[in-house]
């Protein structure tokens, strides 16, 4: 398992983001402690662990992926990350 690091643009409120990240991840047993300034996570989804740790400077979210399943590419994560704060 690797980790990964990237820097997201957004102009929305992440108070909803939050709340639906912190919803997903204790659903599948995991934990998130965090606001809308920083946070982590810990999650085991279907056998592979992820984990990381996230912070809000000015307008970007600035994501850190410590443990992720090495199949899932970096990218994947970004553009998931990307659609989930535009709304999409």
């Amino acid at each position: 398992m690797s980790g990964c690091e990237f820097v997201i643009p957004f102009t929305v409120s992440l108070t909803p983001w939050v709340e639906k990240a912190r919803t997903a991840v204790e659903s599948q047993g995991g934990s998130f402690q965090g606001d809308e300034s920083s946070g982590s996570f810990d999650v085991s989804i279907m056998g592979n662990h992820a984990s990381g740790s996230y912070k809000v400077v000015g307008n970007e979210l600035h994501v850190k992926v410590d443990d992720k399943p090495f199949f899932v590419p970096c990218s994947s994560i970004e553009n998931y990350l990307v659609k989930q704060l535009s709304g999409g």
